[in-house]
């Protein structure tokens, strides 16, 4: 306990040594042929990353703080059909989450695709709160367009809370949204647990330009890997839930956080 509250002091410090930036100036950061790439880590190495991104990236200011927190509740059938199409690798696939920017107070329903060619994209309307069934009529509006399915069709299956901080380099060419601390519930087991010190990172870019935060994540080898918070959350918390193409990630997790 007492060297995870000393690692998350060191972390709060660094991020806090980044100029800020505000949410008005990164809306006019317009990346038009993004690209996205993942890498997870732990707290160790992600504290060796912003000592070295000092000087180099800009770190996003929201309510006077710049760690966010979110809440996510995912969507899907009651066969698991979105779980199962990532589990599988069927492409093109699609997610259904409802996300609760927490310090700001607001909530958007939200329709992720990827496509055969592995770009994203989001698709969201703003709701009242994580309780969507209140705007059912707008809600099933909105995905009956995207998933030809309605609420009557899907129920919540898990939730997350986490921590997120989110890097701008200096030219403003690309994003990086640094996610830790995810906390899992599971609405059909009830069984609740949490990523410990693992560290989920996602750059944002546009297109192929040069970016400085991929020196360093080489510099520390860091590598590229997928990583999915619905379904690893929905693993590590339904043990009866099929599986098997997720067994070596999950070793692989468990070794990362618990090294250095």
């Amino acid at each position: 306990m007492v060297k995870n509250e000393h690692i998350n002091k060191r972390l709060r410090a660094l991020v806090d040594q980044l100029q800020p930036i505000t949410l008005e100036e990164m809306s006019g950061i317009k990346l038009m042929n993004r690209t996205d790439t993942k890498f997870v880590t732990n707290k160790h190495k992600l504290a060796r990353l912003l000592e070295m991104a000092q000087g180099q990236y800009y770190a996003q200011w929201t309510n006077d703080s710049r760690i966010a927190e979110y809440i996510t509740t995912y969507w899907d059938t009651d066969d698991l059909n979105y779980y199962f199409e990532h589990h599988n690798g069927r492409a093109p696939r699609q997610k259904v989450r409802v996300r609760t920017y927490v310090g700001s107070d607001l909530t958007f329903l939200e329709v992720k695709t990827k496509n055969n060619h592995g770009r994203t994209k989001k698709k969201r309307i703003e709701v009242p709160s994580q309780e969507v069934a209140e705007v059912k009529a707008e809600a099933d509006e909105f995905l009956m367009q995207r998933t030809h399915r309605t609420l009557d069709d899907i129920h919540p299956t898990v939730q997350n809370h986490f921590h997120r901080i989110t890097l701008v380099n200096m030219a403003k060419t690309e994003r990086l949204t640094i996610d830790f601390d995810v906390q899992f519930h599971n609405f059909e087991t009830n069984d609740e647990t949490g990523t410990g010190e693992l560290v989920i990172i996602e750059l944002k870019r546009d297109g192929n330009v040069y970016s400085p935060i991929l020196d360093m994540l080489r510099q520390l080898r860091i590598k590229p890997s997928g990583f999915s918070k619905y379904c690893i959350g929905s693993v590590m918390t339904n043990q009866d839930l099929k599986h098997n193409m997720f067994k070596e990630k999950m070793v692989w997790i468990d070794k990362l956080v618990n090294s250095k």
